[in-house]
């Protein structure tokens, strides 16, 4: 094991000899300085010291500049100040400058060699406390990067359980079918022309793909059935909203979407349903998923009719800003190019078509 350097400052030859000599003999490995300015030669050659012992009173560089100007750019090496100054205030005046400790001169070697040991055990468990905390700040950093990528992982999973639960529904009410998908495509393209952070976006995503989970509970012979709704199916039809905020709102991380997925058939002037809700009352995510889901209804074929152009959706949307729309979402819409919408209902049908033909030749292979 290498033995402690220590550098011994002091510019009476005789007190530092008898210094070193007793350092020497304890075990510690010594260099001596005639000068403050020869200490400061010294350390800044790059040699290293586990501790200096300095006398106070020297010419051109005394014990309080040499610890000033060394206390910055060695502030792991303790500093003893050694002085026959019997004046408690010059002893003040080192430690406050940074000074471990002093001694006053006539000492004993006892005291020497206890007062070095002290500071050398101070700088130790000081050395030994950094160590620790940067190995401590290491591990948590590390630890709250796996929670992280568990917890995407996490979210992940549930997002995949969350898309085969929205392709359910489509094939529930196969007039809709793709719709969940190209609605949320949509809903994400106004949030992001709105400039919303990334974790707020995700969330109004969920509550677009989810929007209509609650039909679910909505018996099949109202929700595929071919003609109109008598007055009592249509207010059946209309607890969707409510029963699907129910199962949602019970799943701690669609909480916050549970809201949309509530508020999804709310009316900006307040004739909407199932709580009237008006504006602002309206979350968000709600407002924007309301008029992307009007221009898919729209571009979208049905039954009773082929499905119209992006622009007749625009003049729609605009013609109902401020009675059915968030009016400052409709001036985020209408300043979009038109072709996002076509081209993002052109990758979401590719998607469902690769996903069908898939599907077959599974089947005709089994």
């Amino acid at each position: 094991m290498l033995s402690e350097r220590i550098l011994v400052v002091d510019d009476e030859e005789p007190i530092r000899e008898i210094v070193t000599s007793m350092l020497s003999n304890a075990g510690y490995e010594c260099k001596q300085a005639g000068s403050g300015l020869e200490a400061i030669a010294i350390l800044e050659s790059g040699e290293q010291f586990e501790l200096m012992l300095s006398d106070l009173m020297m010419p051109e560089l005394d014990g309080i500049g040499l610890l000033e100007r060394t206390k910055e750019k060695f502030p792991d090496m303790p500093v003893v100040m050694v002085t026959a100054v019997h004046d408690i205030s010059v002893a003040l005046a080192a430690l406050r400058n940074g000074a471990y400790d002093y001694l006053l001169k006539p000492f004993e070697r006892d005291q020497l060699l206890a007062m070095v040991r002290r500071a050398l055990e101070n700088r130790r468990l000081k050395l030994e406390n950094r160590a620790y905390q940067t190995n401590l700040e290491s591990l948590v950093s590390a630890r709250t990067e796996q929670l992280r990528q568990a917890m995407t992982d996490l979210e992940r999973s549930y997002d995949i359980t969350l898309e085969a639960l929205g392709d359910a529904l489509d094939l529930k009410d196969a007039e809709t079918e793709g719709h969940s998908k190209r609605v949320t495509a949509f809903t994400i393209a106004i949030a992001r022309a709105m400039g919303l952070p990334s974790d707020k976006i995700r969330v109004i995503a969920r509550g677009a793909f989810l929007h209509d989970i609650g039909k679910m509970a909505i018996p099949d012979a109202i929700l595929r059935k071919p003609g109109a709704l008598t007055p009592d199916e249509k207010e059946i039809m209309k607890e969707h909203c409510y029963r699907g905020y129910q199962i949602l709102k019970k799943i701690p991380f669609l909480v916050e979407a549970s809201e949309i997925v509530h508020a999804h058939q709310e009316m900006y002037d307040g004739t909407g349903y199932p709580r009237g809700l008006k504006g602002d009352e309206i979350p968000l995510g709600a407002r924007i998923f309301a008029l992307a889901d009007t221009l898919d209804a729209i571009t979208s074929d049905r039954p009773y009719r082929a499905g119209r152009s992006v622009a007749v959706a625009r003049d729609e949307i605009q013609r109902f800003a401020g009675i059915q729309f968030d009016p400052a979402v409709v001036k985020v819409f209408m300043a979009m190019p038109e072709s996002i919408w076509t081209d993002l209902r052109r990758e979401i049908d590719q998607q469902i078509y690769r996903f069908a033909y898939a599907q077959k030749v599974a089947i005709g292979n089994a």
